[in-house]
This record gives structure tokens, C-alpha cells and sequence, in this order.
């Protein structure tokens, strides 16, 4: 696919490199990365002639570019927001050696200029504030955990004093803790699409109430993917193998090309999920037969897990193990 005309910008936390391409020739700008700045954006670009039907993309950079994607989605702008790794393969196939952040922004108007690009669905305001939660929750976990690491390093010869600071510190800590996991609680059983999803989700041996709640924080409605294969490849929970004639044949691995914190959130629950859940332990215990690593069976199980959230969301339909197990489509080879 080949766009006319295309806009890139390159985020970081305190400004954005704009980047029109058209005709061959390219017009830069940069603005702050604010509220105010975001405005002169959408004017700056119907100054300069852009219509709502062409592409805007951006890199995905968590908080700092989702503000000014929501901003462009709300106002009726076909933006996209492209995973990093597609920018970074694209600057390799161009053999770009600038690294700067107008440099960055000409690069993303030109992969615009040639991908096939999805619209960009904002996450809608009730899985922005429980992302917020969640987010808050683990940034408290772990302050707590460093808390307590701390008691071990004490030395036998420090003043007693010390250590009851840092229990102190812990009490307060566990009990802010418990307060923001009701308030996922109530948020989630307040606002029914996410009571609905998460009442589906949870219903999968494996996953439980708080991974449940960062899974929909991160991940938001499963039923903007084409597929669980779209899912699974957008956390990055897809197999990369490393086949190449007779000289190179290394294990397959997960392709960490994807949201990472959403990943980060399935490996507990992909553990749990070999011991307790019955699609996942046969699936585990075939790959086991053939050799693979404990490691590589874990990622397989993240994995199925993925597929087995799409397949409860997407049919409305809570867990059965008779479904999956009837006919066994799990990935092996990784």
C-alpha cells in the first residue's frame, strides 16, 4: 500500500518532531508535548493542508504517546500508533544512520508513506483509569518488596530504630495497597463491559483477579483484534524461530516484539495455568515429551492463555475445558 501523503511524529516526554511527507518533499516542526501543544498540532496540520484522511502514526511510547493519540482519535484524525519494532525494522531496510528526533519523525512519515496501516482505537475512559490503578498498585507492590529488602540488609549492628522506620513504612504501604485493590474492585464491578470481560476472563483457570484487572488495563477490549493470533502477536507471546539452511538452526523463542508490560503480567498466571488448567496441562505435557525446556514451555502456556481470553471474550462464553481440548490447536514448537 503507498499513501500520498503521510505525517510521523516522533514523541519523547516533553515535545513532539512532526514530520509531513508529500510529493517527496518533507516540512518539519516540533511543539511541546502538552495539552496546549496538541492543539497547535491539529491547527498547524489544517494549516498546512492535511485532511482527516491521512495517516498519522506514531510510535507506541506508553504514556507519552498515548495523550497525544487520544487527542488526534477524539478529533476525528486517522491516526495509527505502530509498534516500535516495525519503525526499527523499516530504518534498517533504509540503512538510516541518523538518530535524532526530526530524523526520527522523517523516517516515521516515510514508513507511513508505504505500510498498511491500522486506525488507532483509544482505550475507552473506564480502562484508562483502571490502568491507572493497576499501574498504582504495582508501583506500591513494589516500593513494599524494596522495603523489605532493605530489613534483610540490615546489618546485626544497626540501631533497632531503623528497622522499625522501615516496618512502619511496610504497615503504611500494605495498607494503601489493600485500599487500591478494592478500589480495582469497585471500578471494574461499577462499569459493566469490564465486569462483563473480566467475569469471562477470570472464569480460565490460571487467571486471576489481579491479573485479570492488568490484563484489561493493558490490553483494554480483546474484540478490536482480527484474531487471537493478532492478540498474541501484538503482546508479543508469538514464536520466533530460527531456521536458516543447514547452518542455523537455534530454539524458537518468544518474540518480545510486543507490549511488554502485558507480558509481564501473563508469566505468573502461564505458571499457574500448567499445574491447574486442563487445556494448558495437555498441551504442556505433549511439548514436555518433545524435549522442550521448562522456559519454552511457559511461553507456549502465556500463549495459550492468550488464545483461550480471546475465545471466552469474543463468544461471550465462559471457560470450558471440553471446548479447547475437543480439538487441540496449541502451537507447539516453541
Amino acid at each position: 500500500m503507498m499513501n500520498d501523503i503521510a505525517v510521523g511524529i516522533d514523541v519523547s516526554k516533553k515535545k513532539l518532531d512532526i514530520c509531513i511527507a508529500r510529493e517527496g518533499k518533507y516540512k518539519s516542526k516540533s511543539l511541546s508535548n502538552t495539552n496546549s501543544g496538541h492543539k497547535e498540532l491539529t491547527k498547524w496540520l489544517q494549516s498546512q493542508g492535511i485532511s482527516y484522511e491521512v495517516p498519522v502514526a506514531l510510535e507506541a511510547t506508553g504514556p507519552y504517546s498515548e495523550a497525544i493519540a487520544i487527542h488526534l482519535s477524539e478529533n476525528d484524525w486517522r491516526v495509527s500508533v505502530v509498534n516500535p519494532a516495525r519503525i526499527s525494522g523499516f530504518a534498517k531496510s533504509e540503512l538510516s544512520r541518523n538518530k535524532t528526533d526530526k530524523a526520527d519523525a522523517k523516517l516515521i512519515a516515510r514508513f507511513a508513506l508505504r505500510a498498511d496501516l491500522e486506525v488507532w482505537q483509544p482505550p475507552t475512559p473506564a480502562t484508562r483509569e483502571l490502568r491507572a490503578l493497576v499501574d498504582r498498585l504495582q508501583a506500591l507492590s513494589d516500593m513494599r518488596q524494596q522495603e523489605l529488602n532493605r530489613i534483610e540488609g540490615l546489618s546485626q549492628t544497626a540501631k533497632v530504630t531503623v528497622k522499625e522506620m522501615i516496618l512502619d513504612h511496610v504497615q503504611w504501604l500494605e495498607e494503601k495497597i489493600d485500599s487500591i485493590k478494592s478500589e480495582i474492585d469497585d471500578h471494574i464491578d461499577g462499569n459493566p463491559e469490564l465486569k462483563r470481560d473480566a467475569d469471562l476472563i477470570e472464569s480460565i483457570p490460571g487467571m486471576g483477579r489481579r491479573a485479570t484487572a492488568q490484563f484489561l488495563s493493558y490490553i483494554g477490549d480483546v474484540r478490536r483484534f482480527k484474531s487471537a493470533k493478532a492478540l498474541a502477536a501484538f503482546i508479543g507471546v508469538t514464536p520466533r524461530q530460527k531456521l536458516s539452511g543447514t547452518s542455523l538452526k537455534g530454539r524458537s523463542s518468544l518474540s518480545r516484539a510486543g507490549h511488554n508490560a502485558a507480558r509481564k503480567a501473563l508469566f505468573m498466571p502461564g505458571m499457574v495455568a500448567k499445574r491447574y488448567n486442563p487445556v494448558i496441562i495437555a498441551a504442556s505435557s505433549r511439548l514436555e515429551a518433545r524435549g522442550l525446556t521448562p522456559k519454552a514451555i511457559i511461553g507456549a502456556s502465556m500463549r495459550k492463555l492468550v488464545h483461550l481470553i480471546y475465545g471466552v471474550v469474543k463468544s461471550g462464553t465462559k471457560f470450558n475445558a471440553k471446548i479447547p481440548l475437543s480439538a487441540l490447536d496449541f502451537q507447539e514448537g516453541i
